[in-house]
Order: structure tokens, then C-alpha cells, then sequence
């Protein structure tokens, strides 16, 4: 296959890259419209007890209030005859409004929970009507034509809808920041990594196709099912970090055949040869683990895989078929530009690698232990971690709802109306049943109040219900709202939603709790569930395809405990920085669990990176082994030829990463630091240290496969002599490593 392709790009050299133009062309034209089909939300389980909650909340009762108007009137005085008019008016304009419903005013009804405490504040409550993909919008456009000074008051947007707008908006602008920053520094390490110019550019140019690609691929799956705008940071992310270090290794390879005096015919079909092996297990690997994230239900992960599998796929094909092309066009010339200091070629050779590796391998215990104890170190914090799903925390203080809904939760008596359960009972239920059935909430621990269509019961004592107690009753559905005791931490308020749902629905009904903390209970619920079905595809595919791969059954499973072992590190790290609140005054984030989806995410994606520097590296030492050299001799020389490019490689993919690091939303900040240490920690500590440690223990049994699967990986397996390529020479082992057999 891949001597296929080099013959190909050097036979028909002007064709592949004419047609490659026009592809990326019209991917180009379908990139352009992916962003208006992306979505925000997407964290709850559609089929979820609090999603059926939602959906019949939204059709029989209006929808619960996502969009809460914090209104100061001037002189603090809203009942002065400038202030009434004012809100007057704007409870009409609201209510006029195509896309809002359910609004209900101070100024219609002059209830205490619409009044602050001291009296100078006051609510209009309202909520959005329109498809849940294009609530962002609809809410952008209200605030937007809403909020701001109105003559005798001054509005302020709060609530789950304008929290969800924010964050989005807010997201476009951090990844525009982090693509400001990312690309240049990116640039910059090409020409220096490179000492040439041309040859600085051409991964550039995968990467960019990667992008572009990838962002044509989300058009089309945004036009077929849901898709987060939030697939927008691994697209950028991974597109430009995956397309480089691809078009890195086949630039290295080439450019190191040229130095070694091979035409350009030969350099390419070598480099293709092996290479492009690697590439393409690379790609399957990552590929692999993201994919995972389609076994659970909230489309927000599935997103990921949509946008990670594609930039994946593309990133690899455009390396395997667009750069070919444009090293046989370039030949010699991929050296142009060439930088004053620098010298003529740059190989991968990398002594100190070596050097490292033999090191390490004279005392494998002894300097593996130092390495493993920091890793565990920083992985301690997994014991301690606390989930939860995004709120207004993740937004900077600066922002109008988080500021508003802080304001509802420490100045109104209702607190923060977000965090009531909301309890619908469907079915024929009589007052005195739906009585009973409120007084036994009521008096759980926990609950403060329970409002339904029957009255107000608090601690089992019914009051009589407020002015809108009539619209909680339908026909065939009654709605009510539990109030959680404002000293309710997040653990006790899921305990709580537990508790509700063991109650017995009244008589002749069934109950749905619904509510922020029902649907954080139902997320984690989602998540763990089939977590293990995650975890045990990545693992498999892991492991069949570094089968594949190396014809050994322990290198896989070397390869996954050593990565699971560096991934713990860096999301421990992460806990530590983010749910315990180190580095807030650096970072500038608001301490809080971790994001629930966001900690799934980043394991699959840094899992799936890690993966691609054991095939890089791993293919190397496999070219030496299987050319006749002992283990030691074969990692040594692997890791000798492989180091300065695992390193560079790592560092331009971390750029991609940290440069998230400056993101205002802070589950963004998490996932772009958190993936970029964990790159740099297998980079540098598993990849120099702990590889060399493992293969020196293991010795000739790391190559061990039974001899049923021995003899599938000779049918199934691919190896580098089928496309005739040859083994560059190795590093020479240390002394008393061993020698190469006759």
C-alpha cells in the first residue's frame, strides 16, 4: 500500500497536488458554514428521568424561567411612578416577543420572591421559547435588545440561558486567543526545529487542511444529527497539532534520506515505507480512543468523536497523500530558505536520547523509581475528586449573568431559583393525593419548601400556595417545585434528588424530578455507566492494534500501563489545580468540581495522543529488532533516533494545547492544560524513562506473542521489508548491552 503511494506522488506529482487544491478548496466552502450549525449545551442525557423531566415541563408549563431580568431601579425605589413605567413597559416588550414566554413581573405580580431582601431590587422572570439548538441565539438576541440602561432602570441578564449564551460566546472568543497565540509560537519552533524555511511550511500546510477538513466534516454531521460548538477546540486543536506532527515525521525521514545521499526517488518511497506505517497506526490509535466517546448518550462527548475522529482521519490521509506529493515536487528544494546558523540538514539523530536511554537501562529500578514516585504524586489527588456539570462559576466574574445569579443567591429569598427541584406528576391525581404526596417531600431532609397547585408545604405544614399556584395544575399533570435548604452542599443536594425519587408517586400518577442537581445526579449517572464500555474499547482496540503493529502481546500492555499511569498524573494535577483552587490568583478561575464530561474527554484525547508517541517511538525500535539487533541495542538506537523528533513533536502539539490555558471559561482552561502536560509528561518522563525501564526488565520477553497470534500478525501484521524499505543505521549500543546477532 504505501509503496503505492510514494509511486504514485512521484508519478503523477502535478495530479495529486492539483486535485488535492480542489479538495481543499470545497472543503474550504463547507468549513465556512460549520459554525452555524453547532450548538451550546448538549451535557444531559436525553433519555435521562430529568431530561423527560424538561421536555414535559417545557410542553405543559411554558418551561421553567432560564432567563431571569435583575432590575435596579434608579434610587433603589421600584414603586416610584418612573421605575413602574419603566418596567411596565418592558414587561409588554417581553411579552410580545415571539421567542419568550411563561414572563412573569414584579410589576404584574409584586410577589417577595421577585423582591430583594432590602427591597431595592426586583425580578422579571421569563423563559425562551424555540428549539433547544438555537436557544443560545434566541437568548443573545433578547439580552442583547433587553439589557442595559432603560431610562428609570438599569437591566441585568441572569439565568440558565443567558449562563449557556455566555459561555458560548465567550469560548468562540478564547479560541480565537488561543489560534493568535498557537500559530505564531507554532511558526516560529518549525523554523527553528527545521533551520529551513520551506521545510518549516509544509506541516503547516497539513495542518491547516487538517482544520479545514475537519471543520467541512462537522458541517455535514451538524446538518444530520447535534453537534457542540464546543468541537470547535479539538478541531483546532488536534487538526493543527496532529497535521504537524505528521508532516514532522515525514519531512524528518525525507530530509534525513537526502543526507545520507539517496536520490529523491529512493528518500520518498522510504520515507513513505516507514513513515507512513507509522502514520497510519498513529492515526488508528488516536482515532480509536476517541471513538469511545460514542457509547455515551450527551452529544456534547459525542461531539468530540464526530470532530476527533474526523481531523484524525483527514490529518492522516492529507500527510500520507498531499505531502508526498509535495516533497517529490520540492526534492532538494525542501532545504531552501536555509537559516544562516543553521546547518545544511537537520536529522533526527538525538545522542543525548541515547544516552539517556542506555543510562537508564544499566539501572532500570533505580532510575525508574524517581519517576514513577512523582507521577504517583501527582495522580494523589485522583482520591479526593468531586464532579459536577458547568454553571456560572466557569464564567469569569466580570461576566452579567454570573454576576446576576450570585446576586439572586445571596440577596432574594428564593436564592438561587436554578437549583429548585422540579417534581412533574402526570396521570389523573386528586388534591388530596397530590397533598399527601407534597406533604411527604416536605419533610424530607433537606427540603425547606414545596410549592404545588394545592398550597405551600414546609417541614409537613401546609400554608396556602402563592398567586401562581393555579398554574401549577394541568389536566393531566401537576408541577411541583421543591426548594432545597440553602446550606445544602452539592453532595447533600444529589442525596436529596435520591431521596425524592424513592418517594411513591401519588396515586394513579407517575413522577419525574427534573432540575440542575436531577440532571447532574442523571449525568454522572449516564457517564459511569458506560464508562467501563469506554474504557474496555479503548483498551481493546489499544491492543489489538499495537498488535497489529509490533507482533507482541506485552508491548501493548506495557504501552497501557504506562500511559494510564502518566494520564492519572496530569488529571490528578488538574484536580489539584481546579476543584482545590491552587494557581486561581495565575489562572483566575473560580475553584469548583470537575467537569463531569470535560475529565471523559480529556482522558480519551490524551490517551489517544499518548498512543501516538508509542507508535512513534515503537517503530523505530521495532525496524531495529526485527533487522537483527538485541532488545537493549534496539531501544537504545530507537530511542536515540527518535527523541529530538517525539520532543518536537510534543511541544508544537502542547502549544496547541496550553495556548487554551488562557481561556476565560475555565472547563476550556482544564482540558487544554490537562492535555497538554499529559503530552508532556509521556513525552519526556514515560518516553525517555520509563519505556527504556520497562524494555530493559521485560528484556526478549517484550517481544513475546503466543504462536497462534504470532502466526496471524505474520498474515495480518504489517512490516516494513514489504514495501522494501531498508533500516538506517542504529545507534551503536553501550558496552555490555549487547551486539548485534550474525
Amino acid at each position: 500500500m504505501f509503496s503505492k503511494i510514494s509511486r504514485l506522488a512521484l508519478a503523477r506529482t502535478r495530479l495529486v497536488l492539483i486535485l488535492s487544491a480542489v479538495a481543499v478548496v470545497a472543503m474550504g466552502a463547507l468549513a465556512v458554514g460549520a459554525f452555524g450549525k453547532l450548538q451550546g449545551g448538549g451535557f444531559d442525557d436525553p433519555g435521562a428521568p430529568s431530561s423527560k423531566a424538561k421536555t414535559l415541563i417545557d410542553q405543559d408549563f411554558g418551561g421553567s424561567a432560564d432567563l431571569v431580568f435583575l432590575i435596579t431601579p434608579a434610587g433603589g425605589q421600584p414603586d416610584s411612578a418612573a421605575a413602574t413605567a419603566a418596567g411596565r413597559t418592558l414587561t409588554a416588550d417581553l411579552k410580545k416577543e415571539p421567542t419568550v414566554d411563561n414572563v412573569v413581573s414584579y410589576w404584574d405580580t409584586p410577589a417577595s420572591s421577585l423582591t430583594s431582601k432590602d427591597g431595592t431590587k426586583v425580578l422579571i422572570l421569563a423563559g425562551i421559547n424555540g428549539p433547544d439548538n438555537k436557544t443560545d441565539d434566541l437568548a443573545k438576541t433578547i439580552t442583547d435588545r433587553y439589557t442595559g440602561d432603560r431610562g428609570a432602570i438599569t437591566v441585568q441578564a441572569g439565568g440558565s440561558a443567558a449562563v449557556s449564551n455566555e459561555v458560548t460566546s465567550q469560548v468562540t472568543k478564547d479560541l480565537e486567543l488561543a489560534e493568535l497565540i498557537a500559530v505564531p509560537i507554532t511558526t516560529i519552533l518549525l523554523v527553528l526545529i527545521f533551520g529551513s524555511l520551506v521545510a518549516a511550511v509544509l506541516p503547516l500546510v497539513i495542518g491547516t487542511v487538517a482544520v479545514a477538513g475537519a471543520f467541512a466534516e462537522l458541517y455535514v454531521v451538524g446538518s444530520i444529527t447535534d453537534v457542540s460548538v464546543f468541537a470547535i477546540n479539538i478541531t483546532t486543536a488536534l487538526g493543527l497539532g496532529l497535521g504537524i506532527d505528521y508532516a514532522l515525521l515525514l519531512v524528518n525521514r525525507f530530509r534525513e534520506g537526502l543526507a545520507a545521499g539517496q536520490e529523491v526517488p529512493e528518500a520518498l518511497h522510504r520515507t513513505v515505507a516507514t513513515a507512513g506505517k507509522t502514520i497510519a497506526f498513529s492515526a488508528s490509535t488516536v482515532a480509536a480512543a476517541l471513538a469511545a466517546l460514542l457509547v455515551f448518550p450527551q452529544f456534547f462527548l459525542r461531539s468530540f468523536a464526530y470532530a476527533g475522529i474526523g481531523v484524525v482521519v483527514i490529518a492522516g490521509l492529507s500527510a500520507l497523500i498531499i505531502m508526498p506529493a509535495m516533497l517529490a515536487a520540492l526534492g532538494h528544494r525542501v532545504n531552501a530558505g536555509r537559516l544562516p546558523w543553521a546547518s545544511a540538514t537537520r536529522g533526527s539523530e538525538a545522542p543525548l536520547w541515547g544516552r539517556i536511554a542506555a543510562t537508564v537501562m544499566r539501572r532500570p529500578l533505580l532510575t525508574a523509581l524517581p519517576a514513577v514516585v512523582v507521577l504517583v504524586a501527582l495522580a494523589s489527588p485522583l482520591f479526593n475528586v468531586s464532579f459536577g456539570t458547568p454553571d456560572e462559576r466557569v464564567l469569569p466574574t466580570s461576566a452579567q449573568s454570573r454576576s446576576v445569579d450570585e446576586i439572586l443567591a445571596a440577596d432574594f429569598p428564593g436564592g438561587d431559583s436554578s437549583s429548585d427541584i422540579q417534581v412533574i406528576a402526570t396521570g389523573a391525581v386528586s388534591d388530596s393525593a397530590l397533598g399527601t404526596y407534597a406533604t411527604t417531600l416536605s419533610k424530607l431532609p433537606g427540603v425547606e419548601n414545596v410549592a404545588a397547585s394545592t398550597g405551600n408545604y414546609a417541614a409537613g405544614t401546609r400554608s396556602d400556595g402563592g398567586p401562581s399556584a393555579a398554574g401549577l395544575a394541568k389536566p393531566t399533570a401537576h408541577l411541583l417545585t421543591v426548594t432545597e435548604n440553602p446550606t445544602l452542599n452539592s453532595d447533600d443536594a444529589q442525596s436529596l434528588v435520591r431521596d425524592i425519587r424513592a418517594v411513591a408517586a401519588p396515586a394513579g400518577a407517575t413522577a419525574l424530578v427534573g432540575g440542575d442537581d436531577a440532571q447532574l445526579v442523571d449525568s454522572k449517572h449516564a457517564i459511569a455507566t458506560r464508562l467501563p464500555l469506554a474504557v474496555g474499547l479503548v483498551a481493546v482496540t489499544t491492543f489489538i492494534l499495537l498488535f497489529l503493529f509490533t507482533g507482541s502481546v506485552v508491548q501493548p500492555i506495557r504501552a497501557l500501563v504506562l500511559n494510564t499511569l502518566s494520564l492519572c498524573a496530569a488529571i490528578g494535577a488538574m484536580v489539584w489545580i481546579f476543584q482545590d483552587g491552587h494557581l486561581t490568583g495565575l489562572l483566575g478561575f473560580t475553584p469548583m468540581p470537575m467537569d463531569t464530561s470535560m475529565t471523559v474527554l480529556m482522558f480519551c484525547v490524551a490517551f489517544g495522543l499518548s498512543m501516538d508517541y508509542e507508535v512513534f517511538v515503537t517503530s523505530r525500535i521495532k525496524e531495529l529488532h526485527d533487522h537483527g539487533y538485541d532488545n537493549a541495542s534496539a531501544v537504545t538506537g530507537g530511542l536515540g533516533r527518535t527523541g529530538r523528533l517525539v520532543t518536537m513533536a510534543a511541544v508544537l502539539l502542547a502549544v496547541s494545547f496550553f495556548a487554551f490555558g488562557t481561556a476565560k471559561v475555565n472547563f476550556i482552561q482544564m482540558f487544554g492544560l490537562g492535555s497538554g502536560l499529559a503530552i508532556l509528561l509521556d513525552a519526556v518522563v514515560v518516553r525517555a524513562i520509563l519505556v527504556p525501564a520497562a524494555m530493559r526488565v521485560l528484556g526478549n520477553a517484550a517481544w513475546y506473542a503466543p504462536p497462534a497470534l504470532r502466526r496471524l500478525h505474520e498474515r495480518a501484521g504489517l512490516t516494513d521489508t514489504d514495501d522494501g524499505a531498508s533500516v538506517p543505521q542504529p545507534t551503536p549500543a553501550p558496552a555490555g548491552h549487547g551486539h548485534r546477532r550474525a
